[in-house]
């Protein structure tokens, strides 16, 4: 009688197990389709000539958060707007994965606290290991080896880059196999739990771009999302130093006004901003001013335009190169890129496999093919060649 009892109560564990196993899989995949919609989806067209030039691009894109979804990048995802089939059809040839570590509940572009957590709860419901439960630095290092899991089971279609010579090595290869690199990047420097020593770790672990802020103000410095919105802290000004002494890209993107005239006044090389949308096509408190695009541009550095509505007021690949064309016409060719925001909780015009219909959109605003060639991201792979470390 034990026995039989024994079995179960087996039996029902297992099957206790079971469930959770499938709701908490089911939750985390529901929410990703739920944030993340698609308006216009595939089959992509383009005319002729735009395809013909699109697949004569390096085309490179500063910022997707797919890794925060937990799914494989290997996969042809119905509900991505990023995986590695879709980029391989897109011919981006450089995509920069931007980890997020904490967002706070109620997301805004005015005013948010710190308070609260939703990647707690996603990360719970995704079965992340305990110790990402409470700690942020912990989140990051998790998602860098999920992008290195991806790229080892990619059969060499996938490829982290970390270095010059990773970078040269890519690019030599890609001249005649169709691959994509994958840049490492981290929203908000929050991530670091507060220590100096965790730029190293992170560097470690293969990133090359982060940001002071993202939705909050923190211990490095505000957002333009915050509630105080001030600048660089005592700490986050050695996190800048640190960085560019390890050869990371410093990223604006989210940066309060006095966070971004902090780092512009103690930056030596160039800085970005890996996705945004400029008020002089659409004025809100995500964007950049005219003279913080020029200040940038100053440093040698790139301006990603973002895909979705807030960056570009519209919702389709016209309003991208709309933004595009003020932004060239202000500080030049040589400084502006891609930054998409694809699975960032946005609702895309399209995904990765239709950045033609970008390519597109650029010669309707009369660029020459050459000019296409670095805002598609010729730009992006200069500041990189010439900034990763050795």
């Amino acid at each position: 009688m034990k026995k039989i009892l024994r079995i179960i109560i087996l039996v029902i564990a297992i099957l206790i197990i079971g469930f959770l196993v499938f709701f908490f899989g089911f939750a985390a995949s529901f929410t990703e389709q739920i944030l993340n919609p698609i308006i216009l989806h595939p089959p992509y067209t383009v005319s002729g000539k735009a395809g013909e030039l699109h697949e004569s691009l390096f085309v490179a894109d500063m910022h997707a958060d797919s890794l925060l979804w937990r799914r494989d990048l290997n996969e042809d995802s119905p509900i991505a707007h990023v995986d590695l089939p879709k980029l391989l059809r897109g011919n981006v040839a450089l995509q920069a994965f931007t980890v997020v570590t904490k967002t706070p509940r109620g997301l805004n572009i005015e005013r948010n606290t710190p308070d609260t957590d939703n990647i707690f709860f996603l990360a719970l419901a995704q079965r992340q290991p305990v110790e990402n439960l409470f700690g942020l630095t912990k989140r990051a290092l998790w998602q860098a080896r999920m992008l290195h899991e991806y790229a080892a089971k990619s059969g060499g279609k996938l490829i982290v880059i970390r270095s010059k010579k990773d970078l040269s090595a890519f690019v030599e290869r890609r001249k005649t196999e169709k691959i994509v690199g994958g840049l490492l990047g981290i929203e908000g420097a929050h991530a670091l739990d507060g220590r100096l020593e965790n730029v190293d770790v992170l560097f470690d672990a293969g990133f090359r771009m982060m940001s002071p802020s993202h939705f909050f103000d923190n211990d490095i410095g505000g957002s333009a999302h915050g509630v105080e919105k001030y600048g660089l802290t005592e700490l986050g000004k050695n996190v800048i130093r640190r960085m560019e002494s390890k050869g990371m890209l410093v990223d604006l993107a989210h940066a309060s006004s006095n966070t971004i005239d902090d780092v512009l006044a103690i930056a030596t090389r160039p800085v970005v901003v890996s996705h945004t949308g400029v008020k002089g096509t659409c004025d809100n408190q995500r964007n950049l001013s005219d003279d913080q695009l020029k200040q940038i541009a100053a440093t040698g550095g790139v301006v990603g335009i973002g895909f979705w509505d807030t960056a570009v007021c519209g919702r389709d690949a016209a309003a991208i190169a709309k933004a595009i064309r003020y932004s060239v016409d202000l500080i030049g060719v040589d400084h502006v890129a891609l930054g998409s925001d694809f699975d960032g909780s946005i609702t895309a015009p399209f995904d990765a496999s239709a950045e033609a219909l970008v390519t597109e959109a650029l010669l309707d605003q009369n660029f020459t093919d050459e000019e296409i060639g670095k805002i598609m991201g010729g730009n992006v792979l200069r500041v990189l060649s010439d900034n990763l470390p050795d």
